[in-house]
């Protein structure tokens, strides 16, 4: 077979029933959508009611519902493992462990903070930073057994507190994510950093810029669309466009962003755009629309999503279109078909 017969033959097999099924494995459904649990509940057990009364079977955990000074990924080994039990028990899984690593100021910069500081609180602030960094890596390893506990497989972290010109740090806050990638790359788990508007990283671009200065495929990115919108980032299509897709490993959609709110986003789009790109991860409600209504607006925010997943899966998958190279594996097979 010719070099241009080649080309012409999987062109056209390229829209054949097995590319077809390709995409259909990355097609969004119930069985992928899931909700941080602390914004849906006020206690463990109303958690899991949320969820079993949707369908779903998805948690990401960050504190105890009902008890914000209590935190999974630091909780006393007994206490999460009965923890971990009862999720188990009820049929939940944990996505991602929502941790707290790496959100504090870098030692030596000086974050934008909002309040004035008096000389004494400061200093206090410098010297907790200061100890914070220091044992980063022992936090990192409990937040890993943590994990190992729960076993899920991602690891939430952050990127210091936002400096005035965030670029300008961007390579040590990449050097440090090295080290600890590689730690976590021996414990199976992968890290995830989720762009955040008070972190260096709260745009797409400030997330592939880092990522780029970090090879190791075991750094990912936890995907807050509306972040980067709260940060003047237009997400889908320009910031969407900017991230290396196969380092998506979890998105998370805001309450704001479904319901009728100034921050409302097109969903619709950006569902297509991850399906074509190759992503199979969760999509985990962040409901983060606080007071008496909370839990209120976890429920409407959680309708309108399912809603938006069932108008997903209406569509056909011709509809969906694809700028995305196909999976390797379909084109290794059709080519030993050639």
């Amino acid at each position: 077979m010719t070099a241009i017969s080649r080309r012409r033959f999987l062109s056209a097999a390229l829209t054949t029933p097995a590319l077809r099924a390709a995409k259909n494995r990355n097609r969004i459904d119930r069985s992928r959508i899931g909700a941080i649990s602390d914004e849906i509940a006020g206690s463990p057990e109303g958690a899991i009611a949320f969820n079993r009364q949707y369908g779903l079977k998805w948690f990401e955990l960050r504190s105890v519902p009902g008890n914000k000074s209590a935190n999974y990924f630091y909780m006393p080994e007994p206490d999460l493992r009965a923890a971990a039990k009862q999720f188990a028990d009820s049929g939940m899984k944990i996505s991602v462990l929502d941790t707290n690593l790496l959100k504090f100021g870098l030692p030596g910069t000086e974050p934008v903070r909002r309040k004035s500081e008096t000389p004494d609180t400061r200093a206090k602030r410098l010297a907790h930073e200061q100890a914070e960094f220091d044992k980063r890596m022992d936090n990192l390893a409990q937040c890993i057994r943590s994990a190992h506990i729960l076993d899920c497989k991602l690891v939430r972290v952050f990127t210091f507190s936002r400096v005035q010109e965030p670029e300008s740090v961007f390579q040590r806050v990449a050097d440090i994510l090295g080290d600890m990638a590689k730690a976590a790359e021996s414990e199976g788990v992968h890290l995830v950093i989720e762009n955040e508007t008070s972190c260096n990283a709260a745009k797409c671009s400030e997330v592939a810029a880092i990522l780029k200065m970090v090879p190791s495929q075991v750094l990912g990115h936890n995907w807050d669309v509306l972040n980067g919108y709260n940060m003047h980032e237009t997400p889908y299509p320009d910031g969407y466009a900017l991230l290396p897709k196969e380092r998506i490993l979890n998105v998370q959609i805001k309450g704001k962003s479904v319901l009728d709110y100034p921050e409302h986003l097109d969903w619709i789009p950006i569902f297509h755009a991850l399906e074509r790109d190759g992503y199979r991860g969760c999509y985990d409600l962040e409901t983060h629309i606080f007071g008496p209504t909370q839990i209120q607006a976890s429920h409407a925010s959680m309708r309108e999503i399912l809603r938006l997943v069932e108008s997903v899966q209406d569509a056909p998958v011709s509809s969906i279109g694809s700028t995305a190279r196909p999976p390797r594996s379909v084109v290794r097979g059709l080519l030993r078909m050639a």
